[in-house]
């Protein structure tokens, strides 16, 4: 998952842990969007990740809820938002999808100031965890012990929900593990061949782990001291926001419905999939999903916060409340 030094390549969770399938879309046919609505622009552009939690922007996009709202949005697939850093401090780039720790990491480091403006994604049942070989002698995480546990990233969603559950079986994970960095087209790979002895994986490398090779998942890291932990939100930068607030709160509206559609309605979500990610369309309608929260909540949102403080991933703790941009209405 899914989680800069926290970059998207350290945070795949969720979830970007597919190529990138294009450079842009678009909810208009017919050109520029009319400012009806006195905003400061219409044209935006949006840094967004090709997985299940970009499903909400490309709902938007598709239903024209953008389009109710005055907005013209193209987006741009992205695999970290440090790498359109320059982008969204000059304004070329609106806003940008990014793990909840990419951009606290990014906070902390004093990199850029965001604000989040809305949720995305939130982590479920059996759609993060650590798998292990058909035939593997490792029965339970105590079991991981002086064992090699493949991940996106050494810094990432992977370490950062282990750990908890590492600690909970008498396990130091500094010392107790040997975590090694196999990036996610070799997960199934590495599991297979032996190269390590577990891997963190994210859907649909765990279905297909499941289906293809017999592996089962040892540890859903989306369970207990990290069950249902927020994975990805919509951020701007506190200047854009600024100079900007009439067309943020026309984004907050669209993405709203947007959201509440993917909530509530599975079937829009497996259908979009196919459209910007390359999960065909009979894996996108089995493939285990997170959940869509309908609101920004800073105590859910803390909990990441807490949990990059407690293990070393920010040198600071952060107070998120102070990030949130509530919707305007």
């Amino acid at each position: 998952m899914r989680f800069g030094a926290l970059g998207r390549t350290a945070l795949i969770g969720l979830v970007a842990t597919l190529v990138i399938t294009g450079c842009s879309s678009s909810d208009s046919k017919t050109g520029g969007a009319s400012n009806a609505n006195g905003l400061e622009k219409t044209d935006l552009l949006i840094g967004e990740y090709p997985g299940a939690d970009a499903a909400p922007l490309f709902i938007a996009i598709e239903k024209g809820f953008f389009k109710e709202q005055g907005l013209n949005v193209k987006t741009e697939a992205i695999q970290a938002p440090q790498a359109v850093l320059p982008k969204l401090a000059n304004g070329s780039m609106d806003v940008v999808l990014g793990s909840y720790a990419t951009i606290l990491s990014i906070q902390s480091q004093g990199l850029e100031k965001f604000k989040y403006i809305a949720d995305s994604y939130q982590g479920a049942a059996g759609a993060f965890g650590v798998m292990v070989s058909k035939n593997s002698p490792i029965k339970s995480v105590g079991d991981l012990k002086g064992k090699k546990i493949g991940v996106n990233a050494l810094v990432g969603l992977g370490v950062l929900t282990m750990n908890p559950h590492l600690k909970i079986a008498g396990l130091d994970p500094t010392k107790d593990v040997k975590y090694v960095v196999v990036p996610s087209t070799d997960w199934l790979k590495s599991l297979k061949s032996g190269a390590v002895d577990a891997v963190w994986m994210t859907d649909p490398y765990v279905s297909q782990a499941k289906n293809q090779d017999g592996a089962t998942m040892l540890l859903d890291t989306m369970s207990g001291p990290t069950d249902s932990l927020p994975i990805t939100g919509w951020a701007a930068t506190e200047k854009w926001i600024g100079k900007n607030p009439k067309t943020m709160a026309a984004f907050q509206r669209a993405m709203a419905k947007a959201q509440n559609v993917a909530a509530t309605d599975r079937s829009a979500v497996t259908k979009i999939l196919p459209t910007f990610t390359q999960i065909p369309a009979a894996t996108a309608a089995t493939i285990n999903l997170g959940n869509y929260p309908t609101s920004l909540n800073a105590q859910r949102i803390q909990r990441v916060a807490d949990l990059m403080a407690e293990y070393g991933f920010i040198k600071n703790k952060i107070d998120v409340s102070s990030m949130i941009v509530t919707s305007q209405g």
